[in-house]
Parts: C-alpha cells; structure tokens; sequence
C-alpha cells in the first residue's frame, strides 16, 4: 500500500505526458504484476519528451515580499513577518516568515515542478547542504528595483541577493562540484518577482522620486535596474529565467483605503504605472533573450490574472477582493495584523497588500501551464 500511495502521489505531481503515461502503466502494473513494477519504475527516469532539458533540477528566486520564505527573519526591518497570525495555514501552522497565512509563489513553483515541498530562505540558519542542490529563494521581502526601495525599507537589495547568489555558487561546487552547479546554471528555474513596493512606496510617497520622475522616467530607472540585474544574472550562469510584471497595484486593499476615495476604487495612477513598466518590462526582456546567446528569458504577466481574479472572484472560488482576511483587511499588514477572518478560503487578499495561499496557487499553475515550455 505504502508503493501504491507513493506511485499515486507521483501521478498527482507529474508535469508532462511522458511522465504520466509511465505512472499510469506502473501502478496498472502494480495492481496486476507487481513483478514487473521494479522495471517500470525504472523507466520513470526517462526524461519528459526524451530530452534532459524538460527536467528542472533546482528553483532560484529572486524578489521581494511576494515570493519571500523567510530570509528578512533576522534582519533589524518592520518588513519582516515571522509571528502570528502569518504562516497560520502553513504545515504546521507556524509563521515562517512568509507574507501570506500559508505558502508563497516560491513554495509553489517547487511543488508543483515535484522538486520539492518548500523553497528555503538562503538565510535561515538551519539550511542544509542537500538544500541547496534543489534550490534555494534569495528574496528579500520590501525590496524593489529602485536601489532607493532597499534602503529604505532597510532590507536585501537585488545587488545584495546577487551577492548572496555568488556565495551559493561556491558553495554548491564545494558541496557537490562543478558539474552539478553547472547543471542547476544550465537547467535550472530562475525566476524574479519584484517591483511593487517601487510604485507604492518609494514613487508615490518619497519625494526623492515623485517630485523628479514622470511616469516615463521613473519606469525607465525600474527597467534600467531589472535588465542590470538580469544580465548579472546571465553573467553568474543563469539561462532559465522567468520574470514576473507588476500586479495591479491600485487594487491592493491597502491602496483603495488610502486613495481610492470613499468607494475604495482602484487606483488608477498606480495602476497605469504599473502597466506602463509592465510593457517597457516585457519589451527590454525580449530584447535581451534575443541578444544574450542560450538565453531563455520570459516575462511573465502579473497583472491581468490579478486583476481578473479581484474583479471576479467568484470565477475563481472566492466571495471577497476589495479587503484582506487579516484585521479589518483595509490597511493592516505586518505587525498591524492582530486577528484573521474566520474562513481564509474565502478571501483573495490575506492582508492588505499580499494574496493569500489559494490566490497564490491559481497565479503560479497559470504561470507554469502557459510559459514552461518557453524556457526549456
């Protein structure tokens, strides 16, 4: 039974045809000859399509609160969430750091990809050396693509967690060696998701950059930032990479509370800035995977299914889009958080800025359905 249960969670994780197929007639095999079950299981290493590029031996993310595991816990930063009530329907329902009550996109990615449960923090104290050959989330929650959001929030800059990438290298090749490095290099999954702490705290509340940037200039600084960082990327090694676009900033509860009038509309100034990076985004990484040789860049919308998913809830398994679960779902988030709604699986917003767990698992199944094949 103990085979049986493991070859049918495998089925339920499998990512490709091939993979399936092979499970399906494994567990028929199971059922039928169980003699014969040694040898299929075998066939099971085949890769997806008969080409080692389908598999995924490792996750890297880069970004902000969005995708953050926990790398902020002991950093001197309100922009930190490692207490109640965050992480309340994470496995065992402790906080761990994660901006959502249970777990982010980066948690996801690993699970549905089958390379595993969870995606680490590089930080956490207690990472182990097998960790890092699987992946690892750099993540930095209340950073941006502005050099100014990072300081101001007192957290990990995108040239820090490149930084910190640098070290992982080394210390995957002192672990495993230069092969396996090169492998994860090669055929890994890199992903950044990252920006929107740019428009909401820094553009429209610093004066540093809402006196002296248009929307035009300001957008141009973001995209300057996010293709350094990508060719850094490049550079260390890196082919696979998924970039995420902006969400619909001006529909956060948050920013409805705070300048979407009495009617708590979306905010459309926010929102068009946003879609403005969104577009120069898209076109500058277009731009470089056709330069960069190998390169296998995609950007990936983070906009429209958002937004689709608050103005349509129901659509999507959900009753509430305009408030979060945490508090009074208007304005808390972090250590506002006091208390929750009484059933999260109702919400598309845990607090007021960050989706909740199934908010988070419809974007990231959209993500990989639509643009896996785009970068193997």
């Amino acid at each position: 039974m103990c085979v049986f249960n493991a070859l049918k969670y495998e089925f339920e994780m499998c990512i490709c045809f091939t993979h399936c197929l092979l499970l399906i007639i494994t567990m028929h095999l199971f059922l039928h000859k169980p003699s014969y079950v040694l040898l299929t299981l075998l066939l099971l290493h085949i890769q997806c399509n008969g080409s080692n590029d389908s598999i995924v031996p490792a996750v890297i993310v880069f970004g902000d609160s969005v995708v953050d595991t926990g790398n902020n816990n002991n950093l001197k930063t309100i922009f930190k969430v490692n207490y109640p009530p965050y992480g309340q329907d994470f496995s065992g329902g402790q906080p761990t750091g994660r901006f959502s009550n249970g777990k982010v996109p980066s948690d996801f990615l690993v699970e549905e990809l089958g390379v595993k449960d969870v995606l680490p923090p590089y930080l956490d104290p207690n990472l182990k050396n097998e960790d890092l050959l699987t992946g690892v989330n750099f993540a930095s929650g209340g950073g941006g693509y502005d050099p100014l959001t990072s300081v101001l929030a007192s957290v990990i800059s995108l040239d820090e967690q490149i930084e910190l990438f640098k070290e992982y290298k080394e210390k995957v090749k002192s672990v495993a060696g230069e092969e396996v490095l090169n492998t994860i290099l090669s055929k890994g999954l890199f992903v950044v998701a990252t920006g929107s702490n740019d428009v909401t705290n820094t553009y429209f509340n610093n004066p540093l950059r809402l006196y002296h940037y248009d929307f035009d200039s300001y957008t141009g600084l973001m995209v300057d930032s996010a293709s350094s960082f990508l060719q850094n990327l490049y550079d260390l090694g890196a082919r696979r990479i998924g970039v995420f676009g902006i969400p619909p900033i001006g529909c956060l509860p948050s920013q409805r509370t705070l300048k979407g009038g009495t009617l708590r509309e979306c905010v459309e100034k926010n929102n068009e800035l946003a879609a403005l990076f969104n577009t120069k985004l898209s076109m500058e990484i277009n731009y470089l995977n056709h330069n960069l040789p190998s390169a296998r860049m995609v950007y990936i919308d983070g906009y429209y299914l958002p937004l689709d998913i608050i103005q349509n809830p129901t659509k999507y398994g959900f009753d509430v889009s305009t408030v979060g679960c945490c508090g009074t779902g208007t304005i808390e988030v972090a250590f506002l958080c006091k208390y929750t709604c009484t059933n999260v699986s109702e919400y598309v917003f845990w607090d007021s800025f960050h989706f909740t767990e199934n908010a988070y698992r419809i974007i990231v199944h959209d993500f990989l359905s639509k643009n896996m094949n785009l970068m193997m």
